[in-house]
């Protein structure tokens, strides 16, 4: 690059853009005004070399960016899901707990989790995610921790509670954050590996749960309460490390020259994405997507698969207990699944990019889902049973990734981890609910939205929708976002 700026040193090309670099470092560019009439850092290159230093962008995005993202939400899933861990090494019969009573211990998460979700991200822009992630994440490996000094029911739900108000802004959180900073065609591959990170936590977690139940005795404490511990201590070192770990979005990174900060504002601007700036919460853009037909569809698909992760998250070491095998070996078989999962889940992120069928991807994904499930239902044999999960996985956690999270899925999880747990050792009616929600809501919903966001492309490709903006000035075409003429639905 530096040739590249050395050749045009003396052109005037040179001197607008010296002259663009202060205002941005000046201005941070802050406002939409000023992206609007970035200067271009590449002028005069061939569209060769202007290919060169996009691809060396990227590369340092998802080098800076994507690994350390992906760690945090593994550590979030592993501390929000490890209670299906220590429940098979005893925390229940520890606590005094009934069986409805552990299933509370589990629905109050979500339940804190949904009231605080909507307001995450008004607090990531206020704060800046380099402050606002940390703080959560220390937050949320302090209730961790104090998960496993609890003596009774009472203490598991205060901790529960307050774990579900700090995780609720990491992984909406991010999925904004991501926006600020690719291409819509480029956003589905790294939310794939971000999201991978949840699949490896579920693998993972039965090695390391497995592994730190050994300590049981140690303090006088027993294993489930050092698997709370030990993991909540590493979420708070984690959490101080994010501080200088996080970067903020675009206009305030850092680790970016300003050329390759203009370099990502106006790729975005160019992709019609209206997040490239770090603007301020308007409650209008709320109430925007609130009535937005897309919201309550893609919310409708996401409460079939988040619905349908959580109860198999929650429960699978639960599961494998069942078949026969004891606490340690249940959370080690509980590893290989999740693994396959991880893989699956980065496969068809790549996939869904590179062919720009998201909504196919869905669909056919959910077919394995329903497939796994379908064992897990109707079959008592515990190697139709375990296989049942591989598909249960594969076809579940690849759909999570392309999906903000909502209020309106807590339901399906709230319900999920009370059904569950009610008629073990064959769980016929959790597995039921289960697939059904994969049918009816992630395969069903899946099918009628990629229909319309198909009619829609037509329609506005056709010029149907031009007369949506006569009349309007440039700068309330730019509020429409999505709903402007130009802009077409990836499927």
């Amino acid at each position: 690059m530096a040739a590249a700026v050395e050749r045009h040193s003396d052109s005037p090309v040179s001197e607008e853009k010296r002259i663009g670099d202060e205002h941005l470092e000046k201005n941070e560019i802050g406002h939409r005004h000023t992206i609007e009439n970035l200067p271009d850092p590449d002028a005069g290159l061939s569209d060769e070399e202007r290919a060169a230093h996009d691809r060396k962008l990227l590369r340092k995005l998802d080098l800076k960016l994507i690994p350390w993202l992906s760690f945090l939400y593994l550590i979030s899933f592993l501390d929000r899901t490890n209670i299906g861990n220590a429940k098979v090494d005893g925390l229940q019969e520890d606590l005094n707990m009934t069986n409805g009573q552990y299933n509370e211990s589990l629905t109050i998460f979500f339940v804190s989790y949904s009231v605080f979700e909507p307001l995450t991200n008004v607090l990531l822009k206020k704060l800046r995610p380099s402050v606002f992630l940390p703080i959560i994440m220390i937050w949320w490996g302090i209730c961790m921790a104090c998960m496993g000094l609890v003596h009774n029911y009472a203490g598991l739900m205060t901790a529960r509670w307050w774990l579900g108000v700090a995780e609720a802004g990491l992984f909406p959180g991010v999925n904004y954050y991501l926006s600020c900073w690719y291409r819509r065609s480029e956003f589905g591959i790294r939310a794939a590996v971000f999201f991978s990170a949840a699949a490896l936590a579920g693998s993972f977690g039965g090695l390391l749960a497995a592994g730190i139940a050994q300590m049981g005795g140690v303090g006088g404490k027993p294993g489930w309460a050092w698997i709370f511990i030990l993991e909540g201590l590493a979420t708070i070192f984690v959490g101080i490390a994010s501080y200088w770990m996080v970067h903020d979005f675009p206009a305030e990174a850092t680790f970016l020259t300003p050329d390759d900060r203009a370099r990502v504002l106006r790729r975005l601007r160019a992709d019609k994405q209206a997040s490239a700036a770090h603007e301020d919460f308007q409650m209008k853009y709320f109430w925007q997507s609130v009535k937005d037909w897309k919201t309550l569809m893609f919310s409708i698909i996401y409460m079939g698969a988040d619905g349908s992760l959580y109860a198999f998250s929650l429960f699978l070491p639960t599961i494998l207990q069942q078949l026969g095998y004891t606490s340690t070996r249940a959370n080690l078989l509980s590893v290989p699944p999740y693994a396959v999962a991880a893989v699956c889940t980065v496969l068809v992120g790549w996939i869904a990019d590179r062919t720009k069928q998201r909504g196919l991807c869905n669909i056919i994904m959910a077919l394995f889902g329903i497939i796994g499930f379908s064992m897990l239902l109707g079959s008592g044999t515990p190697g139709v049973q375990y296989a049942g999960t591989f598909l249960g996985a594969i076809g579940i956690y690849p759909l999570h990734r392309e999906h903000h999270l909502l209020g309106i899925q807590q339901p399906g999880r709230r319900l999920q981890a009370w059904r569950l747990a009610r008629d073990k050792p064959r769980f016929k009616l959790g597995h039921g609910v289960v697939l059904a929600y994969l049918t009816l809501f992630l395969f069903g919903g899946s099918i009628v939205t990629r229909i319309l966001l198909a009619w829609e492309n037509k329609k506005r490709k056709s010029g149907a929708r031009d007369t949506w903006v006569e009349g309007k000035s440039e700068e309330e075409i730019h509020e429409m976002g999505d709903g402007r003429p130009d802009f077409i639905y990836t499927l």
